[in-house]
């Protein structure tokens, strides 16, 4: 991995959300790079995310965020989508009970949504779609990666965020809420994006472009 340089190279992780900012944080921490987020800057107008898209959300907030603050901007967009909902919740994953980030409403419709049905009728995947911006809000890379499961009848575990709880990796027979912080940050969806995205990071560094 590269070194990092005499003065540290700094990376702002466009979210608000910190459980989110911490885990994006871990994986680019092999870089060296001084990691920040949305909470240590002054309040900014906030990026509207507009698009239908996981991609279109992502790049709206990189772009944006990265312009306001004249610095390297990561953002991502993620969300659940439930086959037998027709990719419901979807782009809409952290408003879907009405409110942003209400996670515990969220989980209650869904489960409400899916009723009895049974667990081969409950397959849904978590998409990541992962955005690097450039101080004059460049896109200079994206990715995208998913996690593949279903959704149980019942909560399972505290850990993670969002629809964790509920989402279980069939063969690991647990929940993202509770598996391991480790172990979720090596199967995740944002997990598998981000080592798609981690050898461009080093190779801007390596050839000094991190300006």
């Amino acid at each position: 991995m590269a070194k990092p340089c005499s003065m540290q190279a700094t990376l702002v992780i466009g979210t608000g959300n910190k459980k989110k900012g911490r885990e994006l944080a871990e994986l680019v921490a092999p870089l060296g790079l001084a990691v920040k987020t949305l909470a240590d800057f002054p309040p900014l107008p906030p990026v509207e995310e507009s698009g239908r898209t996981f991609a279109a959300n992502a790049e709206l907030k990189a772009v944006g965020y990265a312009k306001l603050l004249n610095h390297w901007v990561l953002a991502d967009d993620s969300g659940l989508c439930v086959d037998a909902l027709g990719g419901e919740p979807g782009v809409d994953s952290a408003l879907y009970a009405g409110k942003h980030g209400e996670d515990e409403a969220n989980n209650d419709k869904l489960l409400a949504a899916l009723g009895d049905r049974p667990p081969e009728a409950r397959a849904a995947h978590y998409v990541a779609h992962v955005v690097l911006a450039d101080p004059r809000g460049e896109v200079r890379f994206r990715t995208e990666d998913y996690c593949r499961g279903r959704i149980l009848m019942a909560r399972a575990g505290v850990g993670g965020f969002g629809y964790d709880p509920l989402f279980e990796v069939v063969e690991y027979h647990r929940t993202f809420g509770a598996l391991s912080p480790t172990t979720k940050a090596m199967i995740s969806h944002r997990a598998r994006a981000m080592r798609k995205l981690l050898p461009e990071l080093e190779r801007l560094l390596a050839a000094g472009l991190w300006l």
